[in-house]
């Protein structure tokens, strides 16, 4: 069976649903708020590299940008933001109808792994970026879930 990954078109696949999620944040109020005050010019690049090394591709994102523990201090340090999680992972939801990846089960699994990440690892510090320890790696995502 081929990975999640593969499955969601690979680092192609991935950079067009990162793009589309992009747009879609970019056009929500709420979410958009988290990038009002700007974001990498290569943010979209950035969001499907990691993406694709969760899911079982090549490690591009830990060799060019950086681990888990960079990433997590971006979003760490803001609080709780139970709306805005939800409705990132709405805007995900229509992303993957944009990006042409609605064909279950592979939906499924990318809504499930987005959903995972945005309540978990990505809130898991809500008081201060620097409660998030160093060292930590990108968790990875299969078919079955998150892997040991």
């Amino acid at each position: 069976m081929s990975s999640v990954y593969e499955a969601a078109g690979g680092a192609e696949g991935l950079l067009h649903l990162a793009g589309a999620w992009h747009r879609r944040v970019m056009d929500d109020e709420v979410v958009g708020h988290a990038f009002s005050h700007g974001f990498h010019p290569r943010h979209t690049e950035r969001l499907a590299a990691y993406w694709g090394e969760a899911l079982g591709g090549p490690a591009t994102y830990s060799e060019r940008y950086g681990d888990e523990t960079s990433v997590v201090r971006m979003h760490s340090g803001n609080g709780a933001h139970e709306e805005m999680d939800r409705r990132a992972i709405a805007c995900f939801d229509q992303a993957l109808a944009d990006a042409g990846l609605s064909a279950e089960p592979l939906r499924g699994v990318l809504h499930d792994y987005f959903a995972w990440a945005t309540t978990t690892t990505m809130a898991r510090y809500p008081e201060s970026a620097d409660d998030v320890p160093a060292g930590l790696s990108i968790p990875r995502w299969n078919w079955d879930g998150p892997q040991a």
